[in-house]
């Protein structure tokens, strides 16, 4: 098994862990409402919410490119081609 796996199962087995031993129903209140919920129901809630969170935050960003491509302005000669007089010879 790999490092990264092992990891995430041992996160997901102490998450169960405490999920199971909070069950005890707690009165929360969360802005103007209050009310009664379990501790499961509610841990449950953040951690899936978090988990979102993560995955939104971590994705690869696409990369967008303002103006043109870069060119060089010192382009005097109209060859531009880097092979010297001898290699072109030896291709043709």
């Amino acid at each position: 098994m790999r490092i990264k796996t092992i990891i995430i199962v041992l996160i997901t087995v102490l998450f169960t862990i405490v999920l199971m031993q909070n069950t005890g129903k707690v009165n929360f209140q969360i802005l103007w409402a209050t009310f009664w919920m379990s501790k499961l129901v509610m841990l449950l809630l953040v951690a899936i919410v978090a988990f979102i969170i993560g995955v939104l935050v971590g994705r690869p960003k696409k990369i967008k490119r303002l103006g043109g491509d870069f060119t060089d302005s010192n382009t005097d000669t109209p060859n531009s081609s880097t092979l010297s007089d001898e290699d072109k010879e030896y291709i043709n």
